[in-house]
């Protein structure tokens, strides 16, 4: 079992050296003449679970370094050892940071060893604590996602291994696809979810607004510039910027972001001094940025500044096995928004909402089912419910439309001949990947880009049990 390490601080040898002998029986023991190499020390080691200190030491006193301690790793159990009669000062010591106090001469070793036992106890505590809440926060970062397809999966992966870096991130994919959500995630994952999380939409924002807006402007650096502005760039320091639709940037102030980016400093515009910035850049787009470069309407240098992680997001059409689990979250959302009773969805309006293209992506689904929940006349949507444009639309099921029909080979599955309807392309597409995949159904629905869930609900509808 490895020990436990404790830090023992005391200007005067015998004293920490004696501690350090009756102590190191159950813990591994390190030891400091004063504040600055116990700062060291503490650095180095970072595993370091106590620190006991005695006050009256050169430089830094023992409050001071507690105090200096807590600010780097606040779980850090720390002990101050002052003289006799002066519990006062012990007393202020620990609203100051310290978990308990010693007093000298140490005479009592079983109390000490106990006081010690105690204080690693509570550092343990802590480190539990900081660990359940990390998963509360992964868990907090992806629950605003639906979709248990191979592809979101895939997503989810990235986003939990980005979040940990500082690295910018390129987030690319069509309207509607949920890029500011990754965003957010990236950012509430992160070492910097405490700080800031500022998102400018670059296509709202004229060429001569937008170096303003990031960069802030001083006083009279222009006409209606009456006071000094902060820019994006200064208020997401601690935290994330995100750029929304970063390929309406100009050329000119491309340049100008792509210094910021490299020095981590800017200028506001009409102003001198350089104002050094601190944040993790996210940067979304629903456009083909490579081909933007190629065509020079974008900085290459810049480019790749950027896509240091590149998170791709697939439309909805490419996700379908998906749907199913967004139509019954937004329904619950919806229905709960509005106090409205909503037991579900019927079957037909499903299959409906599954074989629509949905051009919008998941925006525009969520809009569709929120005016379906809304107008609904009964406690459960059916296809009446769905709008016009989505059921006069002639839609390609998306099953057939992300995987090219497989020819049936055996005598179980429909044949192209008899596929006269859109169920039956769908289903003779599903049973032909089972059949390929040698009725594994993990690999059949990663052959067709669906969930497993997914196919075990259309092969139950069925009631094809193989």
């Amino acid at each position: 079992m490895v020990k436990q390490k404790i830090l023992i601080v005391d200007d005067e040898k015998p004293t920490r050296e004696v501690m350090a002998k009756i102590l190191s029986a159950s813990y591994e023991c390190l030891l400091a003449p004063d504040a600055e190499l116990a700062l060291k020390s503490l650095t180095e080691n970072p595993e370091i679970a106590l620190l006991i200190t005695d006050y009256k030491m050169p430089g830094k006193n023992g409050i001071e370094l507690i105090k200096a301690a807590k600010e780097n790793n606040p779980s850090l159990s720390c002990i101050l050892v002052t003289a006799f009669g002066e519990i006062e000062l012990a007393v202020a010591a620990m609203k100051d940071g310290a978990d308990d106090f010693l007093t000298k001469p140490i005479t009592d070793i079983a109390q000490m060893e106990l006081r010690v036992a105690k204080a690693l106890e509570k550092y343990a505590l802590s480190k539990k604590v900081e660990e359940l809440q990390r998963e509360i926060d992964v868990r907090k970062g992806i629950d605003t996602f639906t979709g248990d397809s191979p592809a979101m999966e895939r997503i989810y992966k990235l986003i939990r291994q980005s979040a940990k870096a500082n690295a910018s991130v390129l987030i690319e994919g069509p309207s509607g696809t949920g890029k500011e959500l990754v965003a957010k995630a990236l950012h509430d994952l992160s070492p910097r979810a405490s700080g800031p999380f500022i998102a400018v939409e670059c296509a709202a924002l004229s060429p001569t607004l937008i170096e303003s807006e990031l960069f802030g402007h001083e006083r009279g650096a222009f006409t209606g510039a009456e006071k000094l502005k902060i820019g994006k760039f200064e208020a997401a320091s601690g935290g994330t910027l995100f750029l929304d639709e970063i390929t309406e940037i100009d050329l000119a102030t491309q340049v100008k972001l792509l210094r910021v980016l490299e020095s981590r400093t800017l200028q506001r515009v009409g102003g001198n001094d350089d104002i050094k910035v601190d944040f993790r850049l996210v940067a979304a787009t629903n456009r083909d940025l490579a081909k933007y470069v190629s065509e020079g309407k974008f900085r290459e240098d810049l480019y790749y500044r950027l896509n240091v992680i590149d998170i791709k997001l697939p439309a909805l059409k490419d996700r379908p096995g998906d749907i199913a689990l967004l139509v019954s979250r937004f329904i619950k959302e919806f229905a709960k928004k509005n106090d409205i009773k909503i037991s579900g969805i019927n079957s037909d309006a499903m299959k409906a909402l599954e074989n629509y293209s949905w051009p919008g992506n998941v925006r525009q689904l969520r809009n569709v089912i929120e005016r379906m929940v809304v107008l609904a006349d009964g406690d459960r949507l059916t296809i009446a419910d769905i709008p016009d444009e989505i059921t006069n639309v002639e839609a390609t099921a998306p099953i057939v439309a992300t995987i090219a029909p497989i020819p049936a080979t055996s005598n179980t599955a429909p044949t192209e001949k008899n596929a006269n309807s859109l169920a039956d392309a769908e289903k003779n597409a599903i049973l032909n990947a089972l059949e390929k995949s040698g009725y594994n159904k993990t690999k059949a629905a990663e052959r067709l880009g669906i969930s497993r869930r997914t196919l075990h609900r259309k092969l139950k509808e069925w009631s094809i049990e193989k």
